[in-house]
Parts: C-alpha cells; structure tokens; sequence
C-alpha cells in the first residue's frame, strides 16, 4: 500500500526505524506563518507525510531542511495541541496588549531547535476531526485541518499540486465525508464496522437488546431506526470497502459537477448558504422626546417603540443621561417617578456602604492584602490613560480621574470574584461623562457589566466562544474571505479580540461610541448584534485584504489602523443588511440560527456553536441533516 508522489525525493528518509512505514509523500507543501521578527521568512518549504507508526496512522509535516529526520520536532495531540491554537492569555502590563491588536503563538516547552523546527506537526489520524479546501486566485491549494480537541493546525499550502494523492493515501485509513454546513468542510471518520457500533452504543439507542446494528451493517438500506429518515452518505461512505471506486471523489464520476481547478480530487462546493441580495438599510434621527411617552405617573408607556427608535437612530444627547439609565438596569421600565426617588435613595446608600469599605482600610491592613493592592496600583495607572483626551477626564488633579478611581474601586467591593481587570475603565468613562454622577455611573457600570462579565473572566473561555461565533458567521456570509483569512493563518479571527472585548471602544471616535452602545443596549434585532457589527466591519475591508499582499502581520497591522477610521453609519447598515439577509435565507444553518438566537426546530439535534461535536452527536445530527424541518418564523419584533 505503498506509495510516494513522483518528486517526493522518497530516498530521502530511511526505512530502518522499527515500527515505522512511509505510506505517502510530498514535498513542496509550505506553511504561511506568522512571523514577527525581519530575519524569518513568513513561507516555510517542507514535506506532508502519511506514516504508520507502530501500526498506527499519521499525518505528518516537516521543514525541508529536517528532511533527514523522521520525526517531527512537536507531535500535535490532545495534550500538547498547543502548536496551532492563538494564545489569548495575554499579560496586561502597563498597556493590555488588546490596546494594541495583536496575537503571539505560544511558545513550545521543548529542546531548542531551528525557526522553521518549530512548526513541525505530527497528527494521528484517529485525532482528526474536519479538513477544509480552498483555493485562491493565485492557482494554488490549501487545506486546514482540525484536531479531534478542537485544534487547528497552521495551513498547508500545495505551491506544487498534491492534494489530490494525499487525499487518496488519507482514505485507507478514514471518510472524509462532506458536512451538511459547509461543503468545503470534511468531517473525518473511522471505516470500520466497530467503530460505528461503538458509536451507536454512545448513543444508548440499543437498550433494548436489538441486534440493529448487525441487521444495519447488513443491509443498511432497508434497516432504519427512530428518526433516522434516511442513510446518509456517512453510513453509505463508512459501510464501503476502502479501495472501492465510490469510495474516491474523482473526475470521473460523473455524479460530480465538472472540477474547475487542477486538483480533481476534491471536490470544491459552495458552501450551501445562498443569501439574498444586500438590502439597503436607511437609519432614522435620534429619538428626541421622552416626556410623551411617560404617563401621568412617569411610567414609560412604550418601552418597545423607545428600544426600536433608539436602535434606528440612537437618542438626542440632552435625554442620554436618563434614558440609559432605563437601558441599563439602574430603573425599571415600568417604575413611577415615586419608585425611581425611592431607588435611587436606596442605590446611593448601597453604593456609599460599599466605598466605605476600601476607604476605610488602613496602609497597614492594605499591606496583607494583596489582591486589593494589586487592583489599586492597576486601576491607578489605567484612570491616567483613559479617554485623556476628554475635557471631563483631560489635565492633572482632574475630579473627573477622582471619580473614575472610586467607582472602579468601589465596583472591586461589589463583584469580589472579578474584581478589576483593564478594560472596565473604557466602559466606565462614557458612563460617567453622559451622568456626571457618582452614584448613576456606578450602577450604570453594573448593568453594563451583566452584559460583558464574561469578557473580563481569566479562563477568556468566553472571548473564545465570542471569536468562534463570529467564524460562524463570518463563514455563512463570507466564505472566500474566511478561506482567505485561513491561508493566512488569521482563521482564528484574534485580531478582533479588542473589539469585541470593550464593544468597540477604541476604534470609533468618543461620541460615536456613545450611539453605538445605546444602539447594542436595546437588544435589537437580534442576540449578538456585535457579532454583525464586527462582520460588516471585516466585510467592509475584504477588498483591502483578498488579492493583495497581506500575510498575517499585515492583516494586523490593516485591522489595527482601521481605528478612528471607520465610518460608524455605515457599519450599522451594513450590520442591519447582515441580519436581513440571514432571517431572510431559507435553509439558514442551524448554528447561525443559535448564534442570532432565532427559533430552532425542536428536531433538531446539531451541536451547539458552544461546543465541539463528540462522535456519537456527529453521527446523529448527520443521520437526521435531511429530517429536520425549516423554521420559517426567525427572528423577534424587529423595527
């Protein structure tokens, strides 16, 4: 089962290590990579291996200069996958480095070795989960693959052809099977019998004794099971012997479309998502009247219609200071003018107990407490840098500084478990500007807070989901940008970690900023609105980015200038037009549909955008992918 591409240079790797049989490879597959320093070259030449070790299979790269060498400098596994994912743990400083959008690659724990070393990669195959393909204007293929831990590994460039005989050599051992999402993604899965059975014992539809799987290896046609309506092509696919004919996806089927590339092996579909035309989105004036809509006893009459002309148009700058405070938390919609003086007097007598409590802590007390000195001497240096362009916050011995200060510390008593981290201060500088109150802007921050905790949590757990959905998305809409992000080794969408994290604070002007939050606080039109906003603004630059130069460095260094530039408007039509398209689409995918927080059909069993898929929730949602019935009625009351 041997077999080698013809310029491979097969002679180049010894047979003579125990346990070890050379089945595939390549040579002239590179990787684009992220490097920052003048002296490294951003391309790496190298080899793509497919090797059975101990009789176990792998996929394998390596640098051209480690051709004499049989194994890789890093094996890629569950356990130490760290060698294709983005670090996000970053170390605040002086200056977070989000201020600065940026994203370094961990640095491997191993013995030294060469710059183009370090990215050498081994993956069993057992560990692989997906494999995507596209390809560019320049002619040339490239793969991304996905471990079974949710780890991408760096892209591989074909520069001399190949993909097609590595896909054959890939499929004695596994199905590539096209996703129902996106069919440029494939996901991988075991041919054997066992392994199917396996899967249906996770899946505890056996229970009762049957023999269904025996009966369904045997005839896989005429045996189905619940609400199983069909065979799909996994079951087809996994069921076949490996070397049958059906089992490759040449040319020469001719149940295929024709190839319009070189490499006919595989073949390149669209992702499945058709979305309508752009429609033009017109923005309204600012809402500027508020006592009609308050009754004879103050109560908002129209919370809704106050919520859908703010997020047309924003709101007058004179009715700010109140009306956020209905946005935010700080009042109920349905409170009198009564209830709100009673709040209000309550709020600042909680708010006063709470400073109280950091006020009154003495320099010694303060010396064994770490953790509360920790978050003074960081807030300290952060209130000196934010927004000091402001006049409310401009010059030294500011009061506006004073009062950013002792709300931060004061919130630090209030939330124990987060404390302070760098960022809330962008939150609470536009908040204490529109109130100009101490007691207003606090409770302010804490409705805010409720919103983005999460952002600010050390695990970023929640910053990773962000980035994920927002893949999502930018997948349904852009697919040709996202491969184009993908071949630069940008697929992980880090560079946007700054937007996300601070809803856009540093890359529109301060006044825009204020439109911009009270336009996301109405919660209109759907869940994630700054998941769109950050897609209109990437949609917005694909010109700059496909077809030109950029490699990763300067795809940062694009996005990182785009602050004070961007024209806050049109980002919010664009964003809007987004939405439409996709409530409008009519097999919209069901995780887009999760990510928007439209209606899901109850049938429907496909895995969150949360999570990464097992292989027993694999095998059930693609059993049902053409059960589930579309959900026409998406989205919520929308202006």
């Amino acid at each position: 089962m041997e077999e080698r591409s013809s310029d491979s240079g097969g002679g180049r790797m010894e047979q003579n290590i125990p346990d070890y049989k050379l089945i595939f490879e390549k040579e002239g597959v590179y990787l684009h990579t992220n490097a920052k320093r003048s002296n490294q070259d951003t391309t790496i030449p190298g080899f793509i291996r497919v090797v059975e070790r101990a009789g176990l299979p792998a996929l394998e790269w390596s640098p051209l200069e480690d051709e004499g060498r049989c194994a890789p400098a890093v094996l890629y596994s569950k356990k130490d996958g760290e060698g294709g994912e983005e670090d996000t743990h970053f170390d605040p400083g002086y200056e977070p480095d989000w201020a600065v959008i940026s994203t370094v690659k961990k640095d491997r724990e191993h013995v030294p070795v060469k710059e183009s070393d370090q990215w050498s990669f081994s993956l069993p195959l057992s560990e692989l989960y997906s494999l995507r393909r596209a390809r560019f204007s320049l002619g040339r293929n490239f793969l991304v693959l996905t471990s079974r831990g949710g780890h991408p590994l760096p892209a591989l460039h074909f520069h001399r052809g190949g993909t097609r005989e590595l896909l054959r050599a890939l499929h004695h051992y596994i199905v590539l099977d096209p996703s129902p999402v996106d069919g440029r993604l494939y996901l991988a899965y075991p041919h054997e019998a066992g392994a199917l059975s396996h899967s249906f014992d996770r899946l505890h539809l056996l229970d009762d004794g049957s023999d269904l799987v025996s009966r369904f290896i045997q005839d896989p046609y005429a045996t189905t099971y619940g609400g199983f309506s069909k065979v799909t092509n996994f079951f087809k696919a996994a069921l076949r012997p490996p070397d049958s004919p059906a089992h490759m996806r040449t040319a020469q089927d001719p149940n295929l479309p024709p190839q319009s590339d070189d490499e006919p092996g595989f073949e390149l579909i669209n992702c499945g998502v058709e979305l309508g035309p752009k429609p033009d989105i017109i923005r309204g004036q600012p809402l500027d009247k508020w006592e009609e809509f308050l009754d004879p006893e103050g109560r908002v009459m129209y919370p809704d219609k106050i919520k859908e002309l703010v997020f047309r148009g924003g709101i007058m700058p004179s009715l700010r200071r109140e009306i956020w405070k209905f946005l935010l938390g700080f009042y109920p919609w349905n409170s009198t003018t009564k209830e709100r003086e009673d709040i209000l007097r309550f709020k600042t007598d909680e708010y006063f107990r709470m400073k109280v409590q950091w006020k009154s802590v003495t320099e010694e007390q303060e010396m064994r407490n770490s953790l509360l000195r920790g978050y003074r001497s960081l807030i300290e240096r952060d209130v000196s840098r934010t927004d000091r362009h402001n006049t409310f916050f401009s010059g030294n011995n500011n009061p506006g500084l004073t009062l950013l200060n002792d709300v931060l510390m004061t919130y630090c008593m209030f939330n124990f478990d987060l404390g302070y981290v760098q960022g809330m201060s962008d939150l609470l500088a536009p908040l204490l500007f529109i109130t100009q109150n101490e007691v207003e802007s606090f409770w302010c921050l804490t409705g805010f807070m409720e919103l983005v905790h999460q952002n600010f949590e050390e695990s970023q757990e929640a910053m990773k989901q962000q980035l994920l959905k927002l893949s999502i998305l930018l997948k349904a809409l852009d697919p040709e940008l996202c491969d184009f992000l993908d071949s630069q080794d940008s697929g992980s969408l880090c560079f946007c970690f700054r937007w996300l994290l601070i809803w856009f604070k540093r890359e529109f002007s301060f006044e825009d900023i204020l439109t911009l939050w009270e336009v996301q606080w109405t919660g209109l039109p759907c869940d994630n609105f700054h998941l769109l906003i950050a897609c209109s603004i990437l949609e917005s630059q694909r010109g700059e980015l496909i077809g030109s130069d950029h490699d990763f460095n300067t795809i940062l260094k694009h996005i990182n200038e785009l602050t004070m530039k961007l024209d806050l408007q049109s980002v919010l039509r664009g964003a809007e037009a987004i939405y439409l398209q996709f409530i409008q689409c009519k097999e919209l995918p069901i995780k887009v549909q999760r990510v928007l927080g439209l209606p899901v059909p109850p049938s429907s069993d496909e895995d969150s955008p949360d999570s990464q898929p097992g292989e027993a929730q694999r095998l059930l949602s693609q059993s049902q992918a053409g059960a589930s019935s579309s959900n026409s009625a998406r989205g919520r009351p929308y202006p």
